[in-house]
């Protein structure tokens, strides 16, 4: 790493690189490598989480199965908590928008701890139960990998950058087996600029990872279903509405993803969240057996049109020959996948919300074509299959707000293009309303809300990249209320080859500004000196930058409508400096450059 001396060995790798490989030679080698250790990352993942399982599967807990459903969630949370607090002592933060965050704020620089940490942790969650998915996990792990050996080759950000979304595609690449919607997904959530410069090395990494999914796994995929029914035109008036019931749905998750994590928030004590948090999934996995883990099982079984299997041991299973029984729990399924999930979470577990938005989506479509085909007004029964399949489409295309990914995963996963006009029109629909209510997905809520979210739109993205920091100037001299006229030309004036004066208080909180033009016409006026205060000549600055608020954006926007050319600084209430248009300007010119060379 940077800062470390470097092995004699690796400095002559250095060198003989530098010798005979152009530098996209070079991002191409590492992006496959980057694919393979992605790849490997997955199946290590995957498998650990199968070895807990099993062994929470032994005789004795299998004859009790039902009962251990309340416990073993909590016990996994608590393992994480503690692993978590006194192992790592940081916090692992979600995969995706933690990932995102490196890239806006972090010129993609990722702690090694990030390599490791969701390894050992996520498998620990899912594997004891808990209601969330792998693939975020494995993505952060990952990416981590991509930063830290593109950091060990010293590249740029653009260049770290688009080697953290090889390890992205590489990932999803690897866990699903569909190497185009991999590419597609880290082009859509990472916002990577779709050139032939970045395609190559996603494509690379892509199948670097399929092929070290394929060594480890064989043919093995988590969703092995072939579309059986052929899509019918007469269909289409009820892949519109699905459209919008899924669009419903993802509104309903986010809402409902966000304001349990606000009543948690309130919770300053971890343990107080495992408690409270463990409890509720406890209980809430007892009662509905399909939210333990990830839920994959679920979703085949419903392809398959296996309810008992599906919805496993419950109170109900005498009672699922009565078709309502079976429609209320579809329905449960999809009420309360997203508490169980945001449950999990807040008490401490380490997941993504993948799998949780595939498990919806499809329990949401099988339920919205067992209605449609009970109430008798087709000819030809809808294909619940084909919509289980469709409602996952849809509910990624809300939730996550990647329609693309949303249809090529589908599309890949059922070996074709049968359903891809299905898969077009209720992506589509689902996406088109609900960025109407809710703009950004549940990955990048939060960093939009702060300001720090990179978007495809160039000129936004270097914003978002651009630090205020690093622009603000402190060598103003700083007046205090209560001055006199003298004060201000000895104290001030005589030592400061700047125009412009701060004015603080006795706590350097900021109070407003004296401009040398204010004071021009009396300072060489001696009878003034005492009798004149600088609370008659000081006045209000145009605007002020609040480092704890502004983004770049805001303060570019502020520059705008004041016309200002400088522009005071505060942080909590207190004086820092301030930003000059100019030096702004500069700044943003460098950035635009780091960033697309």
């Amino acid at each position: 790493m940077p800062g470390k001396k470097r092995n004699p060995l690796f400095l002559r790798f250095l060198i003989w690189r530098t010798k005979y490989l152009t530098q996209q030679q070079f991002v191409m080698i590492l992006a496959a490598l980057i694919g393979f250790t992605a790849g490997l990352g997955a199946v290590a993942i995957k498998n650990l989480t199968h070895f807990i399982q099993l062994l929470l599967e032994g005789e004795f807990v299998v004859n009790y199965h039902h009962a251990f459903y309340f416990v073993f969630p909590l016990i996994g949370l608590t393992i994480t908590l503690l692993i978590v607090k006194y192992g790592f002592r940081h916090p692992i933060g979600h995969g995706i928008p933690s990932t995102l965050y490196a890239i806006s704020k972090k010129k993609g620089l990722m702690r090694p701890l990030q390599m490791y940490a969701s390894l050992i942790t996520a498998p620990i969650t899912v594997g004891f139960g808990g209601s969330v998915g792998l693939e975020g996990p494995t993505v952060a792990t990952g990416a981590s990998l991509g930063s830290n050996i593109s950091r060990l080759f010293n590249m740029n950000q653009a260049t770290r950058t688009l080697l953290i979304g090889c390890a992205a595609a590489g990932a999803m690449s690897s866990i699903f087996k569909a190497p185009i919607a991999a590419i597609i997904f880290a082009i859509e959530v990472f916002s990577l600029d779709l050139t032939l410069a970045s395609l190559l090395p996603l494509l690379l990494a892509s199948v670097s990872a399929i092929l070290t999914s394929y060594f480890f796994f064989g043919a093995d995929i988590i969703l092995p279903f072939t579309l059986r029914d052929n899509f019918e035109i007469s269909d289409v008036p009820y892949y519109i509405l699905l459209g919008i019931l899924a669009a419903l749905c993802s509104i309903y998750f986010t809402r409902v993803y966000f304001k349990i994590n606000e009543l948690f928030k309130k919770l300053k004590s971890p343990f107080q969240r495992l408690i409270i948090g463990g409890g509720a999934l406890g209980v809430l996995v007892y009662l509905i057996p399909p939210l333990y883990g990830e839920g994959y099982d679920v979703i085949n079984n419903l392809l398959q049109e296996n309810y008992l299997e599906a919805m496993g041991n419950t109170f109900f299973n005498d009672y699922f020959d009565n078709f309502w029984v079976v429609i209320t729990l579809l329905i449960g399924l999809v009420i309360f996948k997203i508490v169980a999930t945001s449950l999990t979470f807040n008490a401490g577990g380490v997941g993504g919300i993948f799998a949780p938005v595939l498990f919806m989506g499809s329990t949401m479509g099988h339920c919205f074509a067992l209605i449609i085909n009970h109430l008798n007004i087709l000819k030809t029964p809808l294909s619940t299959s084909n919509f289980t399949l469709v409602g996952m489409a849809g509910l990624m295309a809300g939730v996550l707000q990647a329609p693309l990914t949303a249809i090529f995963l589908i599309a890949e996963l059922t070996h074709g293009y049968e359903l891809f006009v299905p898969l077009m029109i209720t992506a589509a629909i689902s996406f088109m309303i609900t960025t109407q209510f809710l703009p950004h997905s549940v990955y990048t809520m939060e960093l939009a809300a702060r300001g720090e979210l990179i978007t495809h739109n160039k000129d936004q993205a270097v914003l978002t990249l651009m630090e205020i920091n690093q622009v603000i100037e402190n060598n103003f001299v700083r007046l205090k209320i209560g001055m006199t006229l003298g004060d201000i030309i000895h104290k001030g004036v005589i030592k400061s080859n700047r125009n412009i004066f701060p004015v603080v208080d006795d706590e350097n909180k900021f109070m407003g500004i004296l401009l040398l033009d204010d004071i021009r016409p009396i300072m060489f006026d001696k009878n003034l000196y005492e009798s004149v205060k600088i609370d008659e000549l000081m006045q209000s600055a145009p605007d002020v930058i609040d480092v704890d608020k502004d983004g770049v954006k805001e303060i570019m926007k502020k520059f705008q409508d004041t016309e200002a050319w400088n522009l005071p600084v505060i942080g909590k209430d207190k004086y820092l400096g301030f930003v000059s248009k100019s030096k702004l300007l500069t700044a943003y010119r460098k950035k635009l450059i780091e960033v697309t060379v």
